[in-house]
């Protein structure tokens, strides 16, 4: 069991990565599945590809023929980042970075799916929801996505 963060800069500048075995079991079955989902029209993506232009559908309607392939490549590379280093001990801060998109991407499809909000950070949640889980898991990758932001915040 890791006990202190899992995430941290060490005096070399690399990043190490000091994961339980469940967890890099768990992390390992979410880029495939965020992959599947960019190919989509899913409303959970919204927060991934928000609108541009909010009075203008028009507008909007040409951003995204201009933009989302480029996003989504972007997205697509974190993801790949991540499948491939996610048994790595240590990462450089390139692959940090991109295991940083990749979890915040993660945390916004699985918010949007649940449909958090800011008061739901004052309630407590039953341990018998059957959302509970996924709840659990929006905790920790938001978890894990701090311990990357200070880790990389570390280097500066």
């Amino acid at each position: 069991m890791v006990f202190g963060p899992r995430i941290r800069r060490t005096r070399a500048g690399d990043y190490e990565v000091r994961l339980d075995t469940w967890e890099r079991n768990l992390l390992r079955s979410l880029p495939g599945q965020l992959r599947d989902l960019l190919t989509t029209d899913d409303p959970a993506l919204e927060r991934l590809y928000p609108p541009a232009y909010s009075d203008d559908e028009e507008k909007n309607a040409e951003y995204s023929r201009l933009m989302r392939a480029d996003l989504t490549a972007g997205r697509l590379t974190s993801i790949d980042v991540m499948e491939q280093t996610i048994d790595s001990r240590r990462l450089d801060e390139e692959q940090m970075a991109a295991w940083l998109g990749a979890l915040n991407d993660l945390r916004l499809v699985l918010g949007t799916r649940l449909e958090v909000t800011e008061e739901m950070y004052e309630e407590e949640l039953p341990d018998d929801d059957p959302r509970a889980p996924a709840f659990a898991l929006y905790a920790y990758l938001g978890v894990l996505q701090e311990q990357v932001v200070l880790a990389l915040g570390a280097g500066l």
